[in-house]
């Protein structure tokens, strides 16, 4: 008792001697009170945190083995259900009815096994997996998450709802391909290419947001890898679209489907102001092979910015039609930027057929720099 009487003292004489004391002080133990507040939450949140993370990882260490039991007992080593007729096999729900299973967390637990294992199964197995996924209802858990008004549930119902390829109606998915939240968006645009089975490029009319370049590896990756993908002519979103990111991706995919039907529309590009959509525009003709635009492209050349003259170059190096190889030797011997040298002489190099003689002179008068820069182009190992 007389302890706590003496700390009680102390602490209201501390308070006292602050009271009068400057201001300056004043201030910095005002800090100093608030720094140890917000370290001593920031250590209680930390310990909670794991604590519950541990709680967790210690419930899923003992239901992940009685859910693979289950899914390896009655659905993959099931001989009823490996018959041709996904249909008429008769999943056995009853034996997932279980006390554990009507908590939400066990639920979820179930849901992620099912999709673990429905992503390293094809076939009939995969469908199975997927109509235990229905007939357990745990589609419609999936659904509700797409109501909420956290993104990450939104994100999470949409990863679920895709992998066991389940239908999301277009005006609850459509808004937010072009949500503000980056993760929640690239999340929507994934799931629309995967699950709309007629128009999954919809959402390129009505994206105002940027695609970044991991969110553009990501849809490539998606739209090449998805079966049964309905392909539309992408020059209508580089005709008309107002979003230069969705008019660069479309070009890269005109290269990957060798679009021809496209070039015309690519073609417009060249006038464009804006001068990076011009350089992809040129990228995307040299990929084609279009001759026809060499003769352009060297025109306008002089006029260029560095990085649509560097493609330019690329072009006649990949087109290899030999018509400009004068022109080529001009750049690779006067041009005073070295990446512009470089690309000439890979392209002088390409067009080998028509230009034996001049690699030959080159390599012989060259300058010691020029010289190897030409053996670099030369070595096919190389590539850049």
């Amino acid at each position: 008792m007389k302890k706590m009487n003496v700390l009680a003292d102390a602490f209201f004489s501390v308070l006292y001697n602050l009271r009068y004391a400057p201001l300056i002080i004043q201030i910095a133990c005002v800090f100093i009170f608030v720094a140890v507040i917000c370290t001593v939450v920031a250590y209680l949140s930390i310990l909670v945190g794991r604590y519950k993370g541990h709680r967790r990882e210690k419930k899923l260490g003992s239901l992940h083995p009685l859910i693979d039991n289950l899914l390896m007992e009655h659905v993959l080593l099931n001989e009823k259900l490996t018959e041709d007729d996904v249909e008429a096999a008769l999943l056995p729900l009853e034996a997932f009815n279980q006390p554990v299973f009507k908590k939400k967390w066990a639920r979820q637990a179930l849901t992620d096994r099912l999709i673990h294992y429905r992503n390293n199964v094809s076939g009939i197995m995969g469908e199975q997996l997927r109509n235990l996924y229905i007939g357990l209802e745990l589609d419609k858990a999936s659904l509700k998450k797409m109501k909420s008004r956290k993104w990450n549930k939104k994100v999470q119902a949409m990863a679920e709802l895709t992998s066991m390829n389940m239908s999301i109606a277009d005006v609850t998915i459509l808004p937010l391909t072009n949500s503000r939240n980056r993760e929640l968006r690239a999340a929507a645009r994934h799931a629309y290419i995967k699950l709309s089975k007629n128009e999954p490029f919809k959402f390129f009319d009505v994206a105002t947001e940027p695609l970044l370049l991991w969110d553009q590896v990501e849809l490539f990756r998606i739209i090449s890898t998805t079966d049964k993908i309905a392909i539309p002519n992408f020059a209508q979103w580089i005709t008309y679209s107002s979003n230069k990111s969705i008019v660069s991706f479309c070009l890269k995919l005109v290269t990957h489907y060798n679009q021809l039907s496209a070039v015309p529309a690519v073609e417009k590009l060249l006038d464009t102001r804006d001068h990076y959509l011009r350089a992809d525009a040129i990228n995307c003709l040299g990929k084609l092979r279009i001759e026809e635009v060499e003769d352009k492209l060297v025109r306008m050349y002089n006029s260029q910015p560095l990085n649509c003259q560097i493609e330019i170059l690329k072009v006649l190096g990949r087109i290899s039609s030999g018509k400009h190889v004068d022109f080529l030797r001009q750049e690779f011997l006067h041009a005073t930027d070295f990446e512009l040298r470089k690309h000439a002489a890979k392209s002088i190099i390409n067009n080998e057929w028509a230009a034996k003689n001049l690699i030959t002179e080159l390599v012989d008068t060259a300058t010691a720099e020029n010289k190897r820069i030409l053996k670099h182009c030369m070595n096919p190992l190389i590539k850049f």
